[in-house]
């Protein structure tokens, strides 16, 4: 494929998802990632687009909502990783709300596989993924159906929320940002993603790389509320991606990074192939107004290397 054959393939498929991810480009016009990147420097050169963290997406400083037959395509290795990790969280007995989205849809799959569990959800594809789950009790929203996603909005699906408690909220959306947090591109989603959040005790993120510093018109929750970010692991020379991962650590947020294959719940999986390992050692931050919050990875916890090396260092004193 010739240079400038590429370029409108990729433009095309910029214009058609609003956000797309430099590996995905690859992938679709069958090329390295490097040759990608320097399609994308040359077409927002032209003004025609502009990069962001990893991908490119529509110029203008905020990324539009692109429809579920789009989102189901792109990043499926990272949101399966993703989603196996998250339901690593969810004990049996649980109540939880999920709000919508397809890394959300992804988690319903495997949530189908606690016995005992209770999950309310504004989203029709999540109930579907756990409509014949056994001992798994699903509580719909009310509202109006939101056609681009499966998802109910408005003041009914907000309405019937009031007054619910549940132990914590999954949820997507389409950037985040250490700055605002997650956001959306649609002012209805928005304001469920609120109201679903305000019924949790704690809320966990779901969101793979390419929205990691993307950021859109209407905030959902700010990043003093989040309390987990589930993510993949950036690829090497997404320098920025791996930045902001760091600043929303040192905001309080526990990150926990999964691999996009062979992850297991809890993230203790191995890294992708072909990607940079993944950190031995947690990084601790502090938590404002709480305890020590730390970046999961692989490697034992540091109060665990502690004891190991005093332990270590007794035994040799008493020989």
């Amino acid at each position: 494929m010739f240079a400038a054959e590429r370029r409108q393939l990729i433009l095309e498929m910029v214009r058609a998802n609003g956000a797309v991810s430099l590996r995905e480009l690859a992938r679709v016009v069958q090329t390295s990632e490097v040759t990608v990147r320097r399609d994308v420097r040359a077409l927002e050169a032209e003004g025609l687009l502009d990069r962001r963290h990893g991908g490119a997406v529509l110029p203008g400083g905020f990324t539009r909502e692109s429809g579920f037959p789009q989102k189901s395509h792109l990043a499926t290795a990272e949101k399966t990783a993703i989603a196996d990790v998250a339901a690593g969280l969810v004990e049996e007995g649980e109540a939880v709300v999920v709000g919508a989205g397809t890394t959300t849809q992804e988690l319903a799959r495997r949530l189908a596989r606690v016995p005992g569990l209770t999950v309310v959800t504004n989203s029709l594809l999540v109930a579907q993924a756990l409509a014949h789950a056994n001992r798994v009790e699903v509580v719909m929203t009310g509202g109006t159906l939101r056609g681009s996603n499966y998802a109910l909005v408005g003041s009914g699906a907000e309405q019937s929320l009031q007054g619910l408690r549940v132990s914590r909220a999954f949820l997507s959306g389409s950037g985040l940002t250490a700055e605002r947090g997650l956001s959306t591109s649609n002012m209805l989603s928005a304001s469920v993603d609120r109201a679903l959040v305000q019924a949790a005790a704690e809320v966990v993120v779901l969101a793979d790389h390419t929205k990691l510093g993307t950021d859109t018109m209407f905030q959902t929750v700010p990043t003093d509320v989040i309390t987990r970010l589930v993510t993949d692991e950036p690829p090497p020379h997404d320098d920025r991606a791996g930045t902001e991962l760091q600043a929303l650590a040192d905001q309080g947020v526990q990150i926990t990074v999964a691999g996009a294959a062979g992850a297991s719940g809890g993230g203790s999986g191995e890294g992708m192939a072909g990607r940079r390992p993944r950190r031995e050692s947690p990084l601790p931050v502090q938590r404002r107004g709480g305890p020590t919050a730390q970046l999961r990875s692989a490697g034992p916890p540091l109060h665990e290397q502690q004891a190991s090396e005093r332990a270590r260092v007794a035994d040799m004193r008493r020989r």
